[in-house]
């Protein structure tokens, strides 16, 4: 968790601190709401007159200022007593102007608690993860805060009838919904810029072993599409996908369905998106379908239906990628309306919005209250728009399937994939160098590991890569570095691995024991503690040497610079190009 603010003396200004501006992990009730620890429910929203009521009412203060009473009595403890419960009373002023607002909202609705409690009653929600991708919460940077990822998903659900009207089949209705939406909302540890990251649902991933919250089981695939992850488990195993595929740990899932994304589009007044020219997006001769889609030129404000059409339009746009380009504009527009409105601090536009979403959206189980959401919510109110940027993974027809499918470009992917981990900024509009990461007291094993020379270690080569082949005997060289710092039963295996990067696992069985001893063996090499993984497949410490550590005894980090994204991965336009089979001359009847 963060410390206090004693923490920044000496510290250069120039680095950016969450803390600093009121909606921090710590301060802000935010350390529920991403998983970071805390005090449980402290962001919770009480009865009127309550425990919070009587805290504020004394100026302030609290049971748990610290204010030391034997000191008080000295004109100089009096002093530091007072500079002591001043610096409190600005934490406790942060602290509570989430829920303060949110007072206000339960005011405003009229209802007080019966209220909250109503809308808490609204929300639906559902494990976190749904299977182990062995992927750990990433240790904080220099100041000790922790970057925050969401992933949104869309569903195709025909359940509802609701669903159906907006355009479903009514034959689907039974069918098990896929994610035909998914991107990961990443927010920088210093809350300042932001990034969508979004994978065409048609693209071939590994897909682990997953459990959905039925207790039935589904076995993992590489061959089969990222959006099929929802009928394998739930949003969970779409989250754990995401986990195995991307490296990074990701604190929640958010999930909506047609009939949500009308209503949150009319709630907001309409979201502002462009086209070049006219669009209609119909059945032709050549294709089937067609979202129904009709836009005169220039820029509109879509709500309804018609905001819901923006977001399935597929063949006006082009393809599935240029899909992703038109509901990055989207969501980039509903940022924009909700800034405007200043929906996070007027009660009108909050109560509205609450009422909106809490019957729109199913979330992950760890923020499934009000409060929880309000506060997550919070973390992204200061986060400007030319600090949001909007990248799709660059994709290429599937081998083995290429007029059906696509596969991500590995080179690319692993490229952004990287800066996610690292924390690096999409954007170039800001401090080109993140806070280095660090060690601290809360990302520390809970156990000692065990001395070197009693750890066995399997080394595999991983080293065949995308276009290069496996490196003769890279195994043994790593085995044998290994064994010169003191890690005697090290040994190369005679079957290799093919693997993208370079993983250190351990058996999940181990628990933090494992863990503490698998991260010997990567600072011993050089490794992040990020390649660290638990795997349940496994006898004992497994070192696979990936293509990204083709030579040397130790492991060099890439760097990458902010904004230094793969080429065609930024998507960020102002007007979305039309496809000439679908465009409108704005006079021709629908």
């Amino acid at each position: 968790m963060g410390q206090n603010s004693v923490r920044r003396e000496g510290t250069q200004p120039s680095v950016p601190h969450a803390r600093d501006r009121g909606w921090d992990d710590e301060l802000h009730g935010a350390g529920e709401a991403t998983g970071a620890g805390g005090e449980a429910e402290a962001a919770s929203v009480p009865a009127p007159g309550g425990r919070a009521a009587r805290r504020r009412g004394a100026g302030g203060g609290s049971d748990d200022d610290g204010t030391d009473t034997a000191a008080a009595n000295t004109a100089g403890g009096r002093a530091a007593a007072r500079r002591q419960a001043k610096k409190a009373g600005k934490r406790k002023v942060l602290r509570w102007s989430a829920i303060g607002v949110a007072v206000l909202v339960l005011g405003t609705a009229g209802a007080g608690y019966a209220y909250y409690e109503h809308l808490n009653s609204n929300i639906q929600s559902g494990g976190r993860a749904g299977g182990d991708s062995g992927v750990k919460k990433a240790p904080p940077n220099a100041l000790g805060d922790t970057p925050l990822n969401i992933l949104l998903i869309g569903s195709d659900s025909r359940a509802d009838e609701k669903n159906i009207a907006l355009g479903g089949s009514r034959k689907d209705k039974d069918r098990p919904p896929l994610a035909d939406v998914q991107m990961l909302l990443h927010v920088s540890a210093d809350r300042q810029n932001a990034s969508l990251i979004s994978i065409p649902r048609d693209t071939v991933v590994e897909i682990p072993d997953c459990k959905g919250e039925d207790g039935k089981e589904y076995p993992g695939t590489n061959n089969r599409p990222i959006n099929e992850t929802l009928t394998r488990g739930g949003p969970g195993c779409t989250l754990t996908t995401w986990e195995k595929l991307t490296g990074t740990y990701i604190d929640h899932w958010m999930m909506i369905d047609f009939a949500g994304v009308v209503a949150m589009a009319d709630e907001v007044g309409g979201v502002p998106v462009c086209v070049k020219t006219g669009v209609w997006d119909r059945s032709t001769t050549q294709q089937r379908g067609g979202s129904g889609l009709q836009l005169p030129k220039g820029t509109h404000d879509v709500k309804g239906v018609q905001a819901l059409q923006w977001l399935r339009t597929r063949h006006a746009f082009g393809s599935d990628q240029n899909r992703a380009k038109a509901q990055h504009m989207y969501l980039n527009g509903m940022m924009k309306r909700l800034q405007e409105q200043n929906a996070w601090s007027d009660t009108g536009r909050l109560t509205g919005l609450a009422e909106t979403a809490t019957t729109s959206i199913k979330v992950s189980d760890e923020i499934s209250t009000v409060a929880k959401l309000f506060e997550l919510g919070m973390q992204l109110k200061n986060v400007k728009l030319d600090r949001l940027t909007t990248v799709t993974i660059p994709t290429a027809p599937y081998a083995q399937n290429p007029d059906a499918w696509l596969q991500p470009v590995e080179s690319s992917a692993d490229k952004i994939w990287s800066m996610l981990r690292d924390d690096v900024a999409l954007d170039k509009n800001g401090d080109k160098a993140p806070a280095k990461p660090r060690a601290s007291a809360s990302a520390k094993p809970k156990k000692t590991a065990a001395a070197p020379g009693t750890l066995p270690v399997t080394v595999v080569n991983g080293t065949d890569g995308e276009d290069e082949p496996a490196v003769e005997g890279r195994a043994k060289k790593i085995a044998t570095a290994l064994q010169g710092k003191g890690f005697a039963q090290a040994a190369s295996a005679q079957e290799g691995k093919p693997s993208k990067g370079t993983v250190v696992g351990y058996p999940k069985a181990q628990g933090d024991q494992g863990r503490a001893d698998a991260e010997s063996v990567a600072k011993a090499l050089g490794l992040p503690l990020s390649t660290v993984r638990a795997d349940s497949s496994i006898q004992g410490i497994t070192l696979v040497v990936g293509a990204d550590w083709r030579e040397g005894d130790t492991y060099k980090r890439p760097t990458h610079e902010a904004g230094d994204l793969p080429e065609n991965a930024d998507d960020k336009v102002d007007c979305m190009d039309v496809y000439s089979v679908y465009q409108w001359d704005g006079k021709s009847k629908s």
